[in-house]
């Protein structure tokens, strides 16, 4: 099949890639929630190679990051396993950490829910939780174009929009993680991370 492609995974992937390089020093293996179009497993995976990637996304996603990782997927990258928010249990029962992009404007509050506490259920003390994507703070976007997003998003699906950093930070302190750090990112972007406790 032709591959899926996402200009957004190419214009942010090298900026994701500083963060985790940081973040993710230790080998072991990372379970990305919601790997979309493979484009990033297969980078993460050639420039992080004492990582293990595990890709994961619904399963309608999964044969163009089967196409991505059968093209050009180092060999730390596994093949792709179905997760899917709404169903118990995961498909992975432990990690070393977690990453995930561009995911929690997409799906319903409780389904982040159910994220954040799947999360928290497969790290150990002190792994770290990578999350990547637009956030609102204080009940503010940080632009225009983000606001502007969140509308578009909203109107699609009313479930779904932008979230709020402070929400966030009160559904991981529910379930054991805690915001150890927030870094500034191209196009109106943050990565958030996590630390299990």
């Amino acid at each position: 099949m032709e591959k899926p492609y996402s200009q957004a995974c190419e214009n942010n992937k090298d900026p994701i890639l500083e963060v985790l390089a940081e973040v993710f020093r230790e080998a072991g293996p990372i379970l990305e929630i919601g790997s979309g179009t493979g484009q990033h497993a297969v980078h993460f995976g050639r420039h992080l190679p004492h990582l293990t990637w595990q890709p994961t996304d619904v399963a309608d996603n999964l044969p163009g990051i089967r196409a991505w990782l059968a093209e050009a997927g180092p060999p730390n990258v596994r093949a792709p396993l179905v997760l899917d928010l709404d169903a118990e249990p995961w498909p992975v029962g432990e990690a070393d950490g977690v990453f995930s992009a561009n995911t929690v404007h997409i799906v319903s509050w409780p389904q982040v829910e159910q994220m954040f506490a799947g999360v928290a259920g497969i790290l150990g003390e002190g792994a770290a939780f990578c999350l990547y994507g637009p956030f609102a703070y204080g009940g503010e976007h940080t632009s225009d174009s983000n606001a502007r997003f969140d509308a578009m998003l909203r109107q699609r699906d009313p479930a779904s929009g932008i979230r709020d950093l402070r929400d966030l930070e009160t559904l991981g302190r529910r379930v054991g993680l805690r915001l150890e750090a927030d870094y500034a990112m191209p196009a109106n972007n943050r990565t958030l991370v996590w630390r299990r406790v």
